[in-house]
């Protein structure tokens, strides 16, 4: 039996094909990994065919590793899926950045971003540019004295309906979604890099883009809105 810690599943949708991998994560290899083409003239997914391949597999996988299928990640690419840059400026009372000016900011944004986009819920969350008294940081340097920060952001958000339908399909197999990852995102990052996509998503996952925020899970105790802010401060 392979131990739940040990692996990680995700499931790759898009409009003309699904794929599955289960992925190693101690030597980042595929445990397992299927895929399935299809043609597709509709605009909208067929939810009948993801069910179908995940009927198909999610036995099989479960049978592999010896254990249950919990949780999944859902990596996605679909026309639906956009991008939103969005510029907020904070006054800074103290003297120089720290954590607590930089949860504000964020959180105001991402209430902005909440206020406009009801139908959309956020997959990336990434600071593009810092812009501290009037000059670009592609990173956050600490301790720098400052007296108005900038955040230069990019949303990438999939619409809640998407999202509901796939979570509807899972939920036959009482599997729930870890999170949503972007596939175009995943590989413009990784460009050149040699990674398969689950790796990519691992990697994204367990905080490699140091200017991305990771949101915390709704059923997350005892936290606030972030989970951690992009190892800035670690």
């Amino acid at each position: 039996m392979i131990e739940e810690l040990d692996f990680e599943t995700y499931l790759n949708i898009s409009n003309n094909s699904l794929r599955i991998y289960v992925l190693n994560k101690k030597n980042m290899s595929n445990l397992y990994y299927k895929e399935f083409n299809f043609i597709n003239d509709e605009k909208d997914l067929d939810m009948d065919i993801v069910s179908k391949f995940l009927e198909n597999n999610i036995f099989e996988i479960e049978k592999l590793i010896g254990n249950f299928i919990k949780n999944i990640n859902i990596i996605i690419e679909n026309k639906k899926i956009f991008s939103l840059n969005l510029g907020i400026k904070k006054k800074n009372y103290e003297t120089k950045i720290d954590k607590k000016i930089l949860e504000i900011t964020l959180t105001e944004a991402k209430d902005l971003l909440k206020e406009n986009y009801q139908e959309y819920r956020v997959m990336h969350m990434i600071v593009n540019n810092f812009i501290i008294n009037g000059s670009n940081y592609p990173k956050l340097i600490d301790n720098l004295e400052c007296d108005n920060l900038c955040l230069d952001l990019k949303f990438i958000l999939v619409p809640n309906k998407l999202a509901f339908e796939i979570e509807k399909v899972l939920e036959n197999y009482q599997i729930k979604i870890t999170r949503y990852l972007n596939e175009r995102y995943l590989k413009n990052f990784f460009r050149e890099s040699g990674l398969e996509l689950p790796q990519m998503a691992y990697k994204i996952h367990t905080g490699h883009n140091e200017n991305e925020v990771t949101l915390a899970q709704k059923n997350t105790k005892k936290l606030g809105f972030f989970e951690r802010f992009f190892q800035l401060f670690s």
